[in-house]
């Protein structure tokens, strides 16, 4: 297993988990049938909310973005930088008076219609975000490991077939040219 070098951990705001408490209300609140639960709600709420909060990580490392996450159903993706297509920001109007953002994370190849990961609640989210396309676009550019030097030969091969075949049609150009200039 190689070891990679982590660039930046994501912080994520406590105040998080007063948005969770206050969405799942709302909830229960708007099904009518929930009221009698919010007496329930914000006590075991208040507690599941935190033990979530504490269970989440999100790490960026030199070539990964590493996301754990969950309480009973422990949930670790670890997503290549080179198959993250965006990661967009999210802030909806409740979210906004808590000053929270929530990142998502897209990548080529995904299946369906969400996001892969969704993360609310990063400290300084704008950040961490340039950050992480920042790293996608650093490793995109660098040059590939693989040179003519430490190809394999089945590539070194594949050049000097490339060659033969350039080298034969340009024979067979120049015969179609002394062709075409007899009457």
């Amino acid at each position: 297993m190689s070891t990679e070098t982590n660039l930046r951990s994501a912080e994520f705001d406590p105040t998080v988990c007063t948005y969770w408490l206050l969405s799942g209300a709302l909830v229960l609140t708007l099904t009518i049938v929930g009221i009698p639960l919010l007496l329930l709600w914000f006590p075991i709420g208040l507690v599941v909310t935190k033990r979530y909060l504490a269970r989440m990580e999100c790490v960026l490392t030199e070539k990964a973005l590493k996301v754990k996450k969950g309480i009973l159903v422990r949930t670790e993706k670890t997503i290549p930088l080179e198959k993250i297509t965006d990661m967009g920001m999210v802030q909806g109007p409740v979210m906004r008076y808590f000053g929270l953002h929530t990142l998502s994370v897209e990548t080529a190849g995904q299946s369906g219609d969400g996001a892969l990961v969704s993360l609310t609640g990063i400290k300084n989210a704008k950040s961490f975000r340039e950050a992480v396309l920042s790293q996608r676009d650093v490793l995109a550019t660098r040059p590939s490991a693989v040179t003519a030097a430490n190809a394999p030969a089945e590539a070194v091969g594949d050049v000097s077939l490339l060659s033969e075949i350039r080298d034969s049609l340009l024979r067979i150009e120049a015969k179609l040219d002394q062709g075409s200039d007899q009457p």
